[in-house]
């Protein structure tokens, strides 16, 4: 997408809540760093409303979006619809990133699955590649995390979540993406056993964000040699990370996975390299002065 040059080009974060959110940090500061005529804002957007909403912008010359819980699915219906999906968001059949084009259309993409293999080689070295894999939360951003380790050659991956039907859905999409993958769904009760049979253990819900809130897993589902991401940044280590640190785990939480993805949407809308390190300082600046108020 070309900037304007006579006044700023809105993009903006849909969520609902997503007030907590740095994104605005890391995309104006990319955008100043290379004198882009754009402003990045926050929406908090009700399910209900997200179609709506998503048509209005449409109509309000905006140049791209992100979406985040609990839109990412909904999202993708929606453009599979009425616009245009990527390689990327049909595979994952979740949205995180939309292009509004010159002539009119809206394109999805899915940038968290990339996103989420830079952050893991950034913390760990390591990919999903041989790994018995353990999500937690089959949601938007759990779904695109699930079958991007299943396409990665993961060795096995067991989904939990507190919806029946959540972990339904993703256990097939995970046989239709990966025949013969060893594959197992399980309520979020009886994740523990499996967590100490894994190698990877991926957390993908909202339980963390909150103060008081517990940790998923209980001490003893951890031991070294356990890769531990949690895709919640804010706070920078939530109770399941700081169980899992102290039981010998190695663990990153999602401030690296935020930074790739957006770097990626960066690109999809402006067609020019992202400032990474900018990227990076401004989200690290903005956790930072979170922390001081």
């Amino acid at each position: 997408m070309v900037m304007k040059n006579d006044s700023s080009t809105p993009f903006a974060l849909l969520g609902h809540p997503v007030g907590h959110s740095l994104s605005p940090a890391m995309h104006n500061a990319a955008f100043a760093s290379l004198g882009l005529r754009a402003r990045y804002t926050l929406l908090d957007v009700a399910p209900r409303d997200l179609t709506t909403t998503l048509d209005e912008l449409h109509a309000s010359g905006f140049g791209g979006l992100n979406i985040t819980i609990p839109h990412k699915e909904a999202a993708c219906r929606f453009l599979a619809r009425h616009h245009t999906l990527a390689e990327s968001a049909r595979a994952l059949q979740a949205v995180n990133t939309i292009v509004f084009q010159r002539d009119g259309s809206l394109v999805g993409h899915n940038t968290d699955a990339p996103g989420f293999l830079d952050a893991l080689k950034d913390a760990f070295r390591a990919s999903p590649r041989g790994k018995r894999v353990l999500l937690l939360g089959c949601g938007g951003a759990g779904r695109a995390l699930a079958l991007t380790c299943a396409r990665q050659g993961a060795a096995s991956i067991h989904v939990a979540d507190v919806q029946p039907a959540a972990r339904r859905r993703l256990l097939r999409a995970l046989r239709q993406t990966a025949p013969g993958l060893p594959i197992g769904g399980i309520a979020l009760s009886r994740a523990a056993r499996a967590a100490r049979e894994c190698d990877l253990i991926i957390q993908a819900t909202p339980v963390g964000m909150q103060p008081g809130d517990p940790s998923l897993l209980p001490p003893d589902a951890f031991r070294p040699g356990h890769l531990v991401f949690d895709l919640i940044y804010n706070p920078a280590e939530t109770p399941l990370l700081a169980i899992a640190r102290a039981a010998g785990a190695r663990t990153a939480n999602g401030l690296g996975m935020l930074l790739h993805q957006g770097a990626r949407a960066f690109r999809l809308w402006t067609k020019r390299p992202p400032p990474i390190p900018v990227m990076r300082a401004a989200l690290e600046n903005a956790l930072q002065a979170q922390k001081a108020r």
